[in-house]
């Protein structure tokens, strides 16, 4: 624990930027290139940043030991910057790492610190590094949030090297996906940089910060969703070409050339995938223009995550082999062996006179022939009690005309292994008539694991807060389009603990909406882990299924209920 992880540092880190106070310039409220030129740093590090006319605040003078709520020990100083600080902490209940920012209840920017943290929190989404607390308490506001010691810091990444394309395109799929369901939630990041983005050793990404990071620095915008996409741009244009975006130098990467504008990444560095730059440049403050085509600009991260989408899927290089060593051929001659050869090696050697074979009489003939007859008549004697001994063998087994899959003999033949059947629909379950999440059901049934079904956050109780109209709980109907032979059922829970049961209506049923609808029950209701598996010992027939969903589990603030379902497949 004494050791610092840089993977793990917070998003606080100043790295790239100038000093809050020497900040004076205003930008324009979309985070364009006005702000790049005025300041010479990425736009959405200096749009509607506080000027150095705002009265500082001093750091709170905590040292390592401190406990903060009698649980959270202070162990390292990562940041100390504007009136706050970051640190590396442990949390001696759960006893693990979480990492705290802190500053005074009487800073300018304690009430939008305190709410942005408490709004990431209900996010629950795990594509974002989670807020696990957000206090406040004797003149101190404080937040505590997940500390990943095991990812790697896409600053790291970059400075090893450009990725290639399947690596820069899983980036800019994974983060616009995470960022257009944050921005669903009305959750922006305004500071998303290299630092804020880790690597998991899964080759998962995570982004830490969310509307928290810009809330301690005071970042607003008013067009969040533009400043967002501009910034997934720069961080794929970065892993294409290993320079920054923009003119200056920054988070440890080269800046583009003074006058010369923003150039396509294809022309920066030879060997650039063209469909990935194209995304680059019309994510990036352009206008969406490229060099052979006019296609229209990314504003939002939800219309990035579908340009992404849409391209041809890029593969994963093929492993490379070590090619083995050449076959090295050795001397073998009569009398020497890997040795090197004498000087007369290439004169023909005198043969030495060979001793008369033995047995050339007349009786030596006459005993070569006895002993070939002898060997003859054993090796026929021995063949025969070989087949009789055979044949003994299959006589003893029974009817040699059987087989081991042979029906007429009652064997039952191989069985088909279950395969999935095609899911045409997925609706929300809503016996009330009211919806949770309806828009999202059709992500449980898309193929992709990031996708989910999620439940609102529940207070009070498991059971979707104990409200009336979620009496019979919730879950995703699948609709197989027509009646097929159920055989299995695999499910992937968008989180553990989750009470769940699947259910699947008459064959005759058409469009069931209540538990009544679905009277044949598939798994027993209990409470799940990550995944809920179930083969059947008989096919059931039906043409739809309920994964029903009764109770929540606790969520990562230890104050509310939270679940989902990530994906569904229906074996047959």
């Amino acid at each position: 624990m004494a050791e610092r992880s840089t993977a793990a540092v917070d998003v606080a880190d100043n790295s790239g930027d100038e000093p809050l106070a020497a900040k004076a310039d205003e930008a324009t409220s979309d985070g364009t290139a006005e702000a790049q030129d005025s300041t010479g740093t990425d736009p959405q590090d200096t749009e509607n940043e506080p000027s150095g006319s705002e009265t500082a605040v001093p750091t709170p003078d905590l040292h390592s030991g401190h406990k903060l709520a009698g649980r959270y020990r202070l162990e390292e100083c990562v940041t100390r910057l504007d009136g706050f600080s970051s640190w590396r902490a442990v949390d001696e209940k759960l006893r693990r790492a979480v990492g705290v920012h802190l500053l005074p209840a009487d800073h300018p920017r304690a009430r939008s610190v305190l709410a942005a943290a408490r709004s990431s929190a209900l996010l629950g989404d795990p594509r974002f590094v989670q807020v696990l607390d957000a206090v406040e308490e004797n003149d101190l506001v404080y937040v505590v949030h997940e500390w990943l010691p095991d990812a790697t810091e896409l600053t790291a990444l970059l400075g090893a090297g450009p990725m290639d394309a399947h690596d820069a395109y899983q980036l800019v799929s994974q983060i616009s996906q995470a960022m257009a369901a944050a921005h669903r939630e009305g959750l922006a990041h305004l500071r998303l940089t290299p630092g804020a983005v880790l690597r998991s050793s899964s080759g998962q990404y995570r982004i830490r910060g969310l509307a928290v990071n810009a809330a301690l620095r005071g970042i607003t915008s008013a067009g969040p969703q533009r400043a967002d996409t501009e910034a997934i741009g720069a961080l794929l244009y970065a892993a294409l070409t290993q320079r920054w975006p923009y003119e200056s130098d920054a988070y440890g990467l080269t800046g583009l050339p003074k006058g010369v504008g923003l150039i396509a990444p294809d022309q920066v560095r030879a060997g650039v995938h063209r469909g990935l730059s194209e995304i680059a440049m019309r994510a990036l403050a352009n206008d969406g223009a490229t060099a052979s085509r006019q296609e229209q600009p990314c504003t939002t991260p939800d219309e990035l995550a579908k340009a992404v989408a849409a391209m041809p899927r890029i593969r994963p290089p093929e492993p490379t082999f070590t090619a083995p060593p050449e076959y090295q051929r050795t001397t073998y001659q009569q009398g020497t062996y890997g040795r090197p050869a004498g000087p007369g090696a290439g004169v023909p050697q005198p043969v030495p006179a060979v001793p008369p074979a033995p047995l050339q009489s007349r009786t030596g003939k006459a005993l070569k022939w006895a002993v070939s007859a002898l060997l003859i008549a054993a090796l026929g004697l021995g063949s025969w009690q070989l087949a009789e001994t055979l044949l003994d063998r299959d006589n003893s087994s029974g009817d040699p005309g059987t087989t081991q899959t042979d029906p007429e003999n009652g064997d039952k033949p191989k069985s088909r292994p279950a395969a999935p059947l095609r899911i045409t629909n997925a609706a929300e379950f809503m016996p009330s008539g009211s919806g949770i999440s309806q828009d999202e059901a059709p992500n449980a049934v898309d193929g992709k694991p990031g996708t989910s079904w999620i439940t609102p956050r529940y207070l009070g109780f498991p059971n979707f807060g104990n409200y009336p109209n979620r009496k019979d709980g919730s879950g995703i109907v699948v609709d197989l389009g027509s009646v097929k032979d159920v055989s299995g059922i695999d499910v992937t829970m968008y989180r553990s603990g989750q009470k769940a049961e699947v259910l699947a209506a008459a064959e005759n049923a058409s469009a069931p909406s209540s538990l009544s609808d679905f009277p044949q029950r598939l798994t027993q209701l209990g409470t799940t882990g990550s995944s809920l598996k179930e083969t059947l010992a008989e096919p059931v027939r039906t043409r739809y299924l309920l994964i029903h969903i009764t109770e929540l589990p606790q969520d990562d603030t230890g104050s509310g209920y939270r679940g989902g379902i990530s994906e569904i497949s229906v074996l047959g």
